[in-house]
């Protein structure tokens, strides 16, 4: 895996300059409650999106909306040139939820090969799902796990077969909910280089949530959430610049601050912080 410095730019060659995904008025209502309010926000291609915020302010919801899995969407939501939810989208999107969404009853492999042949049925795709399978293993770290039980995994590699699963037919766009909470520094730091990877050598655009605030500095651009709308969006240094603040977590704080009408500075909180639990 490679090191990768937050502030560098990749060059995945000349991508689209049409954004991955793009939400106008975008909405979820559920029963009396407005989950997301009106959002207006780009994703751009070949880059690692971060959507900060604490939990309960509307990212799961946002991402099941771009995956196309969410009830009760209003306004505009495009996805790679479609609208959110077509049939075209499925095979150039990996989604990759909360919970490891595996069978346990599998190895590592018969795991991956199932979703490969879901993916891609039929015996003229046999060598293409073996590439893909071995591919993935390799970019998660598992290969030497192949053969066991998925229920016998720890928490982190459940997570990385999740993972693999998601980047079988190299998709476009990933989506990514919380994909490192729970886990050790060392393990972070490895799939946080496979992120910047898969956005410098494959171009692949990535959509990443997080509550930890310390992992806005690993993105090339934030989107910033509270109480279901976006405080801000932009690169890591041009919020800390617009609002003053050394880090993205004063920033943040900064930004609730200004929306509910306060004028005194906030506390920063420490760095690796669970952000407004």
């Amino acid at each position: 895996m490679m090191n990768y410095s937050p502030g560098d730019a990749p060059s995945p060659g000349a991508p689209s300059p049409l954004p991955a995904v793009r939400a106008a008025n975008l909405a979820v209502v559920r029963g009396t409650r407005t989950v997301l309010r009106g959002l207006d926000f780009t994703v751009p291609r070949g880059r690692i999106t971060g959507l900060l915020g604490p939990s309960g302010c509307g990212k799961s919801t946002l991402m099941r909306a771009v995956v196309g899995t969410q009830d009760r969407v209003t306004g505009t939501l495009d996805v790679l040139g479609h609208p959110a939810g077509s049939a075209a989208l499925r095979p150039r999107i990996g989604y990759v939820t909360q919970a490891p969404s595996v069978y346990t009853d599998l190895t590592v492999r018969q795991n991956l090969e199932y979703f490969a042949a879901v993916l891609a049925p039929g015996r003229a795709n046999a060598d293409r799902r073996r590439t893909d399978v071995t591919r993935a293993l390799a970019d998660v770290d598992l290969t030497a796990h192949t053969d066991a039980l998925a229920g016998n995994l720890s928490g982190g590699q459940l997570s990385r077969v999740s993972l693999a699963v998601a980047l079988l037919g190299a998709p476009e766009l990933l989506v990514l909910d919380e994909p490192t909470v729970g886990l050790d520094p060392v393990l972070r730091r490895d799939l946080w280089d496979l992120f910047h990877s898969l956005a410098a050598e494959r171009a692949t655009t990535l959509l990443v949530s997080s509550h930890v605030m310390d992992e806005a500095e690993r993105c090339h651009r934030l989107l910033l959430m509270r109480d279901g709308a976006i405080l801000a969006e932009g690169t890591p240094d041009a919020l800390r610049s617009s609002t003053g603040a050394d880090s993205v977590e004063a920033a943040f704080l900064h930004l609730v601050d200004r929306a509910a009408g306060r004028t005194a500075p906030a506390e920063p909180v420490r760095p690796g912080k669970d952000l407004l639990r």
